[in-house]
């Protein structure tokens, strides 16, 4: 194997590995977060503890992403190029809005306080979260396309899983559901990520083993 193909599927492996370590542990060095009640972001808002080095994880991950177009490429190219350059597109610009943006446009300690950076976090985020969102059924189609059915198979079902969760990550700050188990933003989020990661995280360890 090439091994800067390889370098890039070991990018990719550990961006989306890293990026749901990241969501679940470094929770347990902040205090008054809640991974149930509170975005992943949070983590980074100015009086968090954790600022500093999540956000430079962030940003690294954001790179890591970035440095994995190749072997994206590389991967499907021959089995369909217009597919495969637009799932490199919503990586590269998850990478960019979700990621980097992240870095250096944080959140703040509520929702209530609206600032600049803020803005500029939440178009970034929901931008890249919307297109990735779709990375699993672009990894479906193409799995199914170079006769990988197992490969497609789970991703159509993360692909229908992740958009599930996201439904509710989107519905959980409306106040009709205040109060409700839908109002645990933090959870459905690290559920979405899990499950929009999965495929693609599979077919890397898969290429990455061959």
């Amino acid at each position: 194997m090439d091994r800067y193909y390889k370098f890039g599927l070991w990018a990719l492996l550990i961006a989306m590995a890293g990026d749901i370590l990241v969501s679940w542990v470094m929770p347990l060095f902040c205090k008054d977060y809640s991974s149930m009640k509170m975005s992943v972001s949070a983590l980074g808002n100015p009086k968090s503890t954790v600022r500093l080095p999540f956000n430079l994880w962030m940003f690294t991950e954001g790179v890591l992403f970035l440095c994995a177009l190749p072997a994206i490429y590389k991967c499907y190219h021959a089995v369909s190029g217009k597919l495969t350059v637009t799932l490199m597109i919503f990586t590269a610009v998850f990478a960019v809005g979700a990621c980097i943006f992240t870095c250096f446009f944080s959140v703040n300690e509520t929702k209530d306080i609206v600032t600049t950076a803020s803005k500029i976090h939440g178009a970034g985020s929901v931008i890249g979260f919307m297109l990735f969102l779709f990375a699993p059924l672009l990894t479906a189609i193409l799995s199914f396309k170079n006769s990988e059915s197992t490969a497609g198979i789970i991703s159509i079902i993360s692909f229908v899983l992740a958009l599930v969760f996201f439904t509710l990550f989107v519905m959980s700050d409306k106040e009709e559901f205040a109060g409700t188990v839908i109002a645990s933003e933090g959870l459905w989020q690290r559920l979405n990520l899990i499950f929009m990661y999965l495929p693609i995280m599979a077919v890397s360890i898969k290429k990455i083993l061959e």
